[in-house]
């Protein structure tokens, strides 16, 4: 079969200038993304609590201003003992606002630190889905701004933001109300500069938004470097480049500053600006309201309820203005999540049926695999029955790892051309097949933690007793205990970022006795030897001997050594099945794989004689 996944698969293969780019600006409602109000129906509980408690909050709030009227108008009346009654009403409600408003801060922030848990375990979900198309166009440090400072961003916008609109929206109903039952005619002055407010807030809105997520990219192309930077440190020393990084890193964060004083300069003119209408307002209601205390049409007590009435709504219609920054902010940073959220997975469990049990044996049909229009597979063909082993030779750029990637499905395999035990990998749930088929990549990656955990992760649990000790035995089984016991903290030598501490060698034991601790039934290695001196080829060589029994092996190599230990080998060229056979066959025909062994041959001879 052949397939041309350039024009049928995933976004992994298609062209550059096709493919999504994840720092484009998202959808405003998508199938795995979230909008705002999307994520405030997800946790009504939470808001639905705590509105009513603000409401509660807001309603003892709006009693004491008429409370004071009433003490106001008693004083004037002496009658103090009505006054006094006054006075204690006005200490209740005091009080039990106060609780109110504790508990609706409660409840809202909780609705919002739970809202933020909840996308970052979305987020670690997806980036597990995710292959190289997604990380090609998003590093690692701009994966963590967004995953830190952003989450923080939206937990503040639906948090704290949450609780001011609602805030604004229960004084404007609470108060109003009263206000113009008291008097129209002070109300409708004292509201007369709020239509201001409302134009000043939409006419910032835009800007703000912007200049937010400038300000946001600012932040991830920082973490974005400095993540680099610390990951490649010692490249950094080796080279002098010490300088140049610290101008890099500094130009980055002059951008970042300047990113963010643009917006404090945005947000800081919208501030003195509502002020001051509020406080016209207030002027307003003291002039106004004080002619007709003259003329007899409101008493004292009126004119300090109104000014604690519009206290109660001017306040929050002040702080508009940094809500609309919040919002901003807020809306920018759930844009830039919804980015990792929307990504499509190279690889996903779309088709698949129910899992069977996987015994290992695995056949290629006519594979194909298209990148940019050029094949770098083409009409592959091979089949490996259970417990058997294949090796897979060929030069450099012939295929060999994009195939061994394609068999485990971590690259998108196309369907109809990789079978194991008889069944379509892209019919296997991704969970099974990763249990039952396990690949070690050549560039192994090690944890900045110790040896026995790096080993003992593909257990799930590396800190317990049972899994450190089968650590060790695989540990064992590559020749890597003695070396591991000879250093200072022995299987508790923390390797350092990426392995550094460890040489090219052991780090692919140590990844080598991770696969061999996982178990599967079908093994995949792509070319184990390629970091190794000659004695320790032979010991790793034994060890996988040891490891093939029982189970499926596909041994990528350029070794020829390696080759010769397993039940077949086959040969790549360009792509394509040039030579297959056993070690002996392919000898005897000399061809591809004869002149190699040769060339190996000769070489080894010159090395014996230096």
């Amino acid at each position: 079969m052949s397939v041309d996944v350039s024009s049928s698969d995933a976004a992994a293969n298609e062209a550059p200038s096709k493919r999504k780019d994840p720092k484009a600006p998202a959808r405003a409602a998508t199938a795995n993304g979230w909008t705002l109000m999307g994520l405030i129906r997800a946790h009504r509980r939470e808001f639905t609590i705590g509105s009513a408690f603000l409401v509660l909050s807001t309603t003892f709030a709006a009693l004491i201003p008429q409370m004071t009227r009433g003490a106001t108008n008693a004083i004037v009346a002496a009658r103090s003992d009505l006054g006094m009654k006054y006075a204690l009403a006005m200490v209740v409600a005091a009080v039990l606002g106060a609780a109110a408003r504790v508990l609706s801060r409660i409840w809202l922030f909780n609705g919002g630190r739970n809202i933020e848990y909840r996308l970052r375990g979305e987020m670690l979900a997806k980036l597990h889905t995710l292959g190289p198309a997604f990380f090609r166009n998003m590093s690692a440090g701009e994966v963590m701004s967004r995953a830190t400072n952003d989450l923080a961003q939206v937990r503040l916008l639906v948090g704290f933001g949450a609780l001011n609109v609602v805030n604004a929206l229960v004084a404007y109903s609470v108060n109003l109300p009263l206000m113009f039952a008291r008097s129209w005619k002070i109300s409708l002055a004292a509201l007369a500069p709020f239509p201001i407010f409302l134009a000043l807030t939409r006419l910032f809105a835009k800007p703000l938004f912007s200049r937010s997520r400038a300000t946001q990219d600012a932040i991830g192309a920082l973490s974005e470097r400095v993540q680099q930077t610390l990951a490649g440190m010692r490249v950094v020393r080796a080279y002098q480049l010490e300088g140049a990084e610290f101008s890099s890193f500094k130009r980055l964060s002059n951008q970042s500053l300047e990113a963010n004083l643009a917006l404090t300069r945005l947000r800081g003119s919208l501030w003195p600006i509502l002020g001051t209408s509020a406080a016209i307002a207030a002027l307003i209601v003291l002039w106004y309201g004080g002619s007709l205390v003259q003329r007899g049409e409101a008493t004292v007590g009126d004119l300090l309820a109104f000014q604690g009435h519009l206290a109660l709504v001017a306040w929050p219609t002040v702080a508009l203005g940094y809500i609309v920054s919040i919002l901003a902010r807020g809306k920018a940073s759930l844009q830039r999540i919804n980015e990792v959220l929307d990504a499509t997975p190279d690889v996903s469990d779309a088709g698949a049926t129910e899992a069977h049990e996987i015994r290992g044996g695995l056949r290629v049909d006519g594979l194909r695999y298209v990148v940019d229009g050029r094949a770098l597979l083409d009409k592959v063909t091979f089949s490996v029955p259970a417990g058997t082993s294949l090796a897979i030779v060929g030069k450099t750029g012939s295929g060999k790892s994009v195939l061994a990637q394609l068999v485990t499905r971590m690259l998108p395999t196309p369907e109809g051309a990789v079978f194991l035990d008889g069944a379509d990998v892209c019919s296997i749930p991704l969970a099974t097949l990763r249990e039952g088929v396990c690949l070690a990549q050549q560039e192994a990656f090690l944890f900045s933690t110790t040896i026995a955990r790096n080993i003992a992760f593909a257990t799930g649990d590396p800190d317990a007793e049972a899994n450190v000790a089968r650590a060790k035995s695989a540990a064992e089984e590559v020749q890597l205990a003695g070396e591991v016991s000879s250093m200072g903290d022995g299987f508790d030598t923390i390797v350092g970022e990426r392995g550094v501490q460890l040489s090219g060698g052991q780090k692919q034991r140590v990844s080598l006795a991770r696969a061999l601790l996982a178990g599967p039934k079908v093994l995949v290695l792509d070319d184990p030897l390629s970091a190794v001196d000659a004695r320790t080829e032979s010991l790793i060589l034994d060890a996988i001997d040891r490891a093939a029994k029982g189970r499926t092996m596909l041994l990528v190599t350029h070794r020829i050594a390696a080759a010769a230990r397993c039940d077949r080998v086959l040969v790549l060229d360009e792509g394509k099945v040039v030579e297959s056979g056993t070690h002996e066959e392919l000898l005897r025909s000399g061809g591809v794989y004869a002149r190699l062994a040769e060339h190996q041959r000769l070489e080894a001879e010159l090395e014996a004689m230096e």
